[in-house]
């Protein structure tokens, strides 16, 4: 091997726990994507995961979501659009008829459903890999941490902004 390459290679344990769990989350979403797209749910991204998360209670607005999601109405209604063209999500009514609710529809449910039994798929691959306890520690671990710094709430309200 080439001094080169051992200089390029790096020892997993040696990065801090921000890293790990920013890789591991990655790794995670690139397999969902991966197999939800083998399902037949073509063309989603990681990006449509912060839109459905705002549709899962209901249909919104255009210009709740972008409140939500923290970016421009265009942005939003750009994005609902394209969702809306997969046909993941559909236009409901309104009372209003100048705004333009969506919510998400049988295909856009059913996309949310797949995603979540691969989750769960990967969850039960974790623990008998690893061992249950071990799985159950990590979550612990990286849900005190994520307290510790402020985040945990943000979860819970479902406001996690999409990375920039």
């Amino acid at each position: 091997m080439s001094r080169r390459k051992e200089d390029a290679s790096v020892r997993l344990e040696s990065l801090d726990l921000g890293y790990l769990a920013l890789f591991v989350g990655q790794r995670v979403n690139e397999q969902v994507l991966e197999d939800i797209h083998a399902a037949g749910f073509t063309g989603l991204r990681h990006a449509h995961g912060y839109v459905f998360q705002h549709l899962l209670g209901g249909p919104r607005s255009i210009s709740e979501l972008a409140e939500l999601l923290e970016v421009t109405q265009q942005a939003a209604s750009k994005t609902v659009a394209e969702l809306e063209a997969l046909g993941y999500v559909e236009r409901t009514a309104s009372e209003d008829a100048r705004v333009r609710r969506v919510a998400l529809s049988a295909r856009g449910q059913a996309a949310v459903e797949r995603t979540r039994a691969l989750r769960a798929g990967l969850q039960k691959r974790f623990e008998r890999q690893h061992g249950a306890a071990a799985v159950d520690a990590a979550r612990k671990l990286l849900a005190a941490v994520l307290t510790s710094l402020g985040g945990a709430e943000a979860v819970r309200a479902r406001r996690v902004r999409a990375p920039r």
